[in-house]
């Protein structure tokens, strides 16, 4: 069955929501700031249906248009370092006491997570949250497929150093 892409983004947007909403979460760090770019990017998704290409993956437009829309509010407001974060733990509710024990765990890995530079922050989020190839990540992110390693790199080298220090 062959479909149009309006009709490919409709049903399939839906399914991408959660992912589209830990994208938002990591680059802005605010839950309010999180949830207007996911209805920002499902709002210009619908509009621009037409641009999609059937048969390709649906998650990375969706991301690269998430992408888009968070650099141009950056550019257009500078975003206060601090207001509004989320924390970790308040982000993530489970029942149950393995998924508590995944909470805490979760918790101390987005709160190291968190900690990273912007760049590394949504690159490991990308890849290793979202199981992104290094190419999918540089091409959504536009840099080159050396700066996404460099990043990772520095982000593995990082969360060791951090993991390393007593009561971290």
């Amino acid at each position: 069955m062959i479909t149009s892409g309006n009709e490919e983004v409709r049903s399939g947007l839906r399914v991408h929501l959660p992912a589209l909403w830990r994208f938002g979460l990591v680059l802005s760090r605010r839950r309010e700031t999180a949830e207007e770019l996911v209805q920002a990017t499902c709002l210009r998704a619908l509009e621009r249906a037409d641009q999609y290409q059937p048969g390709t993956r649906l998650d990375r437009w969706l991301f690269s248009i998430l992408h888009s829309i968070w650099i141009n509010e950056l550019r257009a407001r500078r975003i206060r370092l601090g207001e509004g974060e989320v924390d970790a733990e308040t982000a993530l509710v489970f029942d149950g006491a393995h998924a508590i024990e995944t909470n805490i765990l979760a918790s101390q890995v987005l709160a190291r997570i968190g900690r990273l530079p912007d760049a590394q922050r949504e690159t490991v989020l990308l890849v290793y949250g979202e199981g992104y190839s290094y190419r999918e990540a540089a091409d959504l992110l536009g840099v080159p497929i050396g700066t996404i390693m460099s990043r990772l790199a520095s982000a593995r080298e990082r969360l060791a150093e951090e993991g390393a220090r007593p009561g971290a």
